[in-house]
């Protein structure tokens, strides 16, 4: 049985893509024979605090799912001063490090990045032993960070530039999530061996139904981070609630701000319903018409994994973020899209919705698409053809 490392700062029962993506990964891995361990930090995602069940510990071991899990610690943080997160980065190498020491690594290694100081610390590390290194990228950095207004073009980011080419060169095989982020890579290395490696869902699907009169207002749904980069807060200004009712699940950075506005605006059809588990967030999920993926700025390279996760659902898509992700929900006609960062568009767009459109045969069609097209064990065997 071949041994097959995966080292990721982002796991269950952590919340988010990241987390998802290296789940579905380790757990297919596993399900095809392979012997599965996973390296990954206590879980601190994303509150910036060590869970409460897992504070006071150094390391922590179990097996899961017949996979070992290594989690480590870290200095948790997700403060805006970049001093404390850089620390917080350094100090999950650290603990990388002092694992590699004492530990047997096995000879094939996938490493996902960002961050990029992390995945420089293995590339380091792990290719000083000979390891077989796959780079698992699910987004450009430090050209989102730029994107995002996280970083200017000063010596530090030409620094973070010269980290992410060196990852790319000493990775024996670079998975990129989308087109954009491959074309990145070889642009910079031009003969790396690179796959498209994109972060569908493993689940399986529940029968669609239509539990909701069709008059009314259209129930718009947004799930996941709340962070900068979703821009969910300024959503809730910019939205014109003539058409909507604007549902919220998730947590991160701008979950007070949100709370906080919908207190000050109670006139306003926004309900938060925090966050909860991902099994009971589908069942949930099939309550309302639409589902919003916003990127408060087109971001290259980044495609958000809920167009495929929510497309298998069958839930109409849409779109505010631009770029790779917007091309797929129209090439596979998922619902709706409207200009990046263009919220008179947007609400446009949402006013020429009618809910009379959204049929049980449209979400099934969504759902056929998805089950066709973005199928996680098709792709899969793309993967044990590298490994």
């Amino acid at each position: 049985m071949k041994s097959i490392l995966i080292i990721t700062s982002y796991f269950p029962p952590e919340t988010g893509a990241a987390s998802n993506r290296m789940f579905h990964l380790a757990n297919g891995l596993q399900n095809q024979n392979y012997k599965v361990s996973v390296i990954t930090p206590l879980p601190n995602y994303p509150t910036g605090e060590i869970f409460p069940e897992y504070k006071g510990k150094f390391k922590c071991t179990t097996i899961e799912n017949n996979i070992t899990i290594h989690r480590l610690w870290l200095y948790a943080s997700n403060s805006k001063n970049k001093f404390l997160r850089l620390f917080a980065m350094f100090s999950y190498s650290f603990s990388l490090i002092w694992f590699f020491i004492w530990n047997k690594i096995p000879q094939t290694v996938i490493v996902q990045s960002p961050p990029l100081i992390v995945a420089f610390t293995n590339m380091i590390f792990l290719r000083s032993k000979n390891r077989k290194l796959i780079l698992n990228v699910s987004d450009l950095w430090p050209i989102a960070g730029l994107e995002l207004g996280a970083f200017k073009k000063n010596y530090s980011y030409r620094l973070l530039e010269k980290i992410e080419r060196f990852n790319y060169k000493k990775a024996d095989i670079v998975l990129g999530q989308s087109d954009e982020i491959l074309t990145h890579v070889r642009s910079l290395i031009p003969n790396k061996t690179s796959y498209l490696y994109r972060n569908y869902p493993d689940f399986e699907v529940a029968e669609l139904v239509l539990p909701y009169p069709s008059e009314g207002k259209i129930k718009l749904v947004y799930a996941g981070l709340l962070g900068m980069a979703q821009g969910i807060f300024k959503l809730c200004k910019q939205l014109d609630y003539s058409y909507l009712e604007f549902h919220i699940y998730g947590a991160g950075a701008e979950q007070k701000k949100i709370e906080t506005f919908i207190l000050n605006h109670p006139e306003l059809p926004i309900v938060y319903h925090g966050e909860i588990l991902r099994t009971k967030l589908h069942s949930e999920l099939l309550n309302y018409d639409i589902t919003i993926i916003p990127l408060l700025n087109r971001i290259y390279g980044s495609v958000p994994s809920k167009i495929f996760e929510y497309a298998r659902l069958g839930l109409p898509i849409l779109y505010f973020g631009g770029g790779e992700g917007e091309s797929i929900v129209k090439k596979n006609s998922l619902g709706w899209t409207a200009k990046a960062g263009d919220y008179e568009a947007l609400n446009k767009v949402i006013s020429c919705i009618k809910k009379s459109e959204l049929t049980l045969e449209f979400k099934k069609n969504i759902r056929k698409t998805a089950l066709e097209n973005f199928d996680f064990k098709t792709q899969f065997k793309t993967i044990k053809k590298l490994i």
